[in-house]
């Protein structure tokens, strides 16, 4: 691991000295020039698609975060009131200028610097295993500084929503200030569930419950302060401190159990959570050379201090005291960790072509105390090395990217001095042929590895409830996945889209595997017999009425096959999203609709929130003021369901979430400002944590 770090810095130095010989000032950004098929809402290029803000969308947003809901990209499903953005149901990577960034750093963009959103279904190798890319293109503001509020509250929860960023420039120095603070407090919530045991001798046992209420709790806070010195097309530099508190993440849930036995009923009590601090600091530096090269040094670190717990507690009703449980559990984990990440990237454009390589180092450092085993203490160590090469080159109306990708992972377990290592090649290629301005065809492969987590290979067993238990398995080896993925995109009058299938396969998938030993049910993990899905999907964007009425989303059908030890399964299910937006005398009306994925891992099958929300927003000046309502229809619903033929369950959860909120955003700017720094990579160092045990 040293030498590589010895190799970047080297690089660094070497390429510092050339920079010494060139102009200030005086070079000009190179952009690689392509092919594009230009519609009116949406630019195909050949690895992406680039939406321009139309006048409409800019003076109906007060932020960064707004104007990507009134773009209306079809794939994405985007909530300004929750503060999310997925795709497909998967997760986003968002960037500024390149620079990998946040949704809190995406909200504090002004609307009407952002020249164009790039949208990258097919992400590079340098983009790190990501599923999809957010490139936020901002331009030099007009003015010396800004300073943005906002504030969401429920009407009828202790839920909400407040943020403010300033930012100050001088020469060519940028300072930005902000915070933001999310709150979630005691919202009501209850949990369908049944499940039914077999045991090895073929007996069974079924245990119903009913809910007798809980609630949730989820407010954190975060806070940042960053400099920035800008050199127009010579140099740039950042540095960049947050802090991210999580206050408090619990959920508590009271019960009645009923089992098949005849046994008396249960009271029982669920609850788990956990909180904790991450600091963490982000340097970044960016050189420009001539010929059309550049350097990208990024250095990261967190660290996290925090403890996760749980506590499961089951009493008969008749308990003459309040302490006397027929099963207690409380398990409380503090955690010590840190990760530290570099990364290099170099750059070469020629008129048809670009060339980037990269090597990256991440180390993890974990230590985690049990304070319900006297205090036992156990460290994980985790090293990753990552290098690729990748090649891009244009002719006539054919495109093509082809590059590879070697990753090196070692985990070392000091208390049992048991480790592991892997060596996992990672290809990549896209071919993109552009028929005419309206049509264009891709195809695109990819293939990711994804490592243990903390959780999966911790050997500290932990009770989940009366016979229940899970036990990580410090033997995984690192999972690798590959995707193949078609897609046509067309334009016709007022109506843009795509419409593609995609085949992934993951061989040896890191999943839970159940299994019995004597009279305990465990849950440990394994590198299984593999996942795969075969997905069709549709995402149209369509103009009603030009400039007033707009219509997008997408609809997915997916078939999966998953197989492990002792098991096969499949799954079909469609899954969507559904936006409509009216614009018009400053007002915006928008409704949302979203069916979450079902995902099949292991032998469970699991889904994220199925959401509506409604929402009127009126722009005045530097002002904006909105209502609306979260789940003004239907039941709000997040769960999963168990496959296993030991342990068949079903789970719904249920939240309170028919919210009515009022929504204030505030812009102001003033003077003159220099352009924000613009990092064109990020390398990640994301500290891992602990997970209690739990239901």
């Amino acid at each position: 691991m040293k030498s590589i770090i010895i190799t970047i810095s080297a690089l660094s130095c070497a390429l510092s000295a050339m920079a010494q010989t060139e102009t200030a000032d005086s070079i000009p950004a190179q952009k690689l020039q392509e092919v594009v098929i230009q519609a009116p809402k949406v630019i195909r290029k050949a690895d992406m698609d680039v939406y321009h803000p139309s006048k409409s969308a800019v003076e109906h947003s007060q932020n960064g975060l707004q104007l990507l809901n009134n773009l209306m990209i079809p794939t994405l499903t985007v909530s300004d009131a929750l503060g999310t953005i997925q795709a497909v149901g998967q997760s986003v990577q968002v960037r500024i200028n390149g620079r990998e960034s946040s949704i809190e750093q995406v909200r504090t963009l002004l609307p009407e610097t952002i020249k164009r959103v790039e949208w990258i279904d097919n992400p590079g190798l340098r983009y790190g295993g990501a599923n999809y890319v957010l490139n936020f293109i901002v331009s030099n503001p007009t003015v010396g500084g800004s300073l943005m509020a906002q504030a969401r509250p429920a009407l009828n929860q202790a839920w909400g929503f407040y943020m403010a960023d300033a930012k100050f420039n001088t020469g060519r120095s940028q300072w930005e200030v902000g915070g933001n603070f999310k709150l979630t407090n005691k919202v009501k919530t209850h949990r369908d569930y049944t499940e039914t045991f077999t045991y090895p001798d073929g007996s069974t046992l079924t245990r119903d419950e009913t809910s007798r209420g809980g609630t949730m709790d989820n407010s954190f806070a975060n806070a940042w302060a960053s400099y920035s010195y800008i050199k127009p097309d010579t140099t740039v530099f950042m540095a960049e401190f947050g802090l991210f508190q999580k206050l408090t993440d619990k959920f508590l849930y009271n019960g009645l159990l009923s089992l098949s036995d005849g046994s008396d009923d249960i009271l029982l009590t669920d609850s788990h959570g956990d909180k904790g601090g991450t600091p963490s600091l982000s340097l970044y530096w960016q050189q420009n050379f001539a010929r059309k090269q550049m350097l990208i040094v990024n250095f990261n670190s967190s660290f996290y201090f925090g403890r996760s717990y749980s506590n499961y507690l089951e009493q008969l009703p008749d308990a003459r005291n309040p302490w006397d449980y027929v099963t207690s559990i409380n398990t409380e984990i503090k955690d010590h960790n840190q990760a530290y990440a570099i990364e290099a990237d170099y750059v070469k454009n020629w008129t048809n072509g670009r060339f980037t390589a990269g090597a990256s180092y991440t180390a993890n450092r974990n230590r985690s105390r049990y304070d319900n085993l006297d205090g036992r203490i156990f460290h994980q160590r985790q090293d990753k090395v990552y290098l690729f090469a990748e090649y891009f080159h244009r002719f006539g109306k054919w495109t093509a990217t082809a590059g590879m990708g070697v990753q090196y992972t070692d985990f070392l377990f000091k208390e049992t001095d048991q480790g592991t290592h892997t060596w996992s090649p990672r290809p990549q290629a896209t071919i993109t042929y552009s028929l005419n301005q309206n049509h264009n065809f891709r195809l695109n492969f990819t293939s990711w590895q994804s490592t243990p987590s903390l959780a999966e290979t911790n050997i500290v067993p932990q009770q989940l409830d009366g016979f229940q238990w899970r036990v990580g398995n410090q033997n995984l080896k690192t999972a690798n996945s590959y995707m193949l993925t078609f897609r046509y995109g067309f334009n016709v009058p007022r109506v843009s889209g795509s419409f593609g299938v995609r085949a992934f396969t993951s061989p040896n998938a890191i999943t839970p595997l159940l299994q019995w030993e004597g009279d305990k049910l465990i849950t440990t993990y394994e590198n299984s017999r593999g996942l795969q899905n075969l997905s069709f999907f549709l995402a149209p964007q369509i103009e009603i009425i030009p400039k007033w009425l707009m219509l997008s989303g997408y609809v997915q059908f997916r078939m999966e096959h998953m197989r492990g030890t002792g098991y096969t399964h499949r799954s079909n299910a469609w899954s969507g999203n559904a936006n409509i937006q009216l614009m018009h005398w400053g007002f915006v009306l928008s409704g949302q609709y979203v069916r979450a994925q079902r995902d099949l891992w292991g032998e469970k099958i699991s889904w994220g929130e199925n959401l509506n929300i409604i929402d009127l927003s009126y722009n005045w000046k530097s002002w904006q003021f909105s209502a609306g309502v979260i789940m003004p229809f239907g039941k709000y619903d997040q769960g999963s369901k168990s496959l296993s033929k030991w342990n068949r369950n079903e789970q719904h959860m249920r939240l309170d979430m028919r919210m009515p909120y009022i929504s204030v955003s505030y812009n102001l700017q003033w003077g003159r400002q220099k352009r924000g720094a613009q990092k064109l990579m990020e390398v990640d160092a994301n500290a891992d944590r602990s997970t209690a045990g739990g239901r």
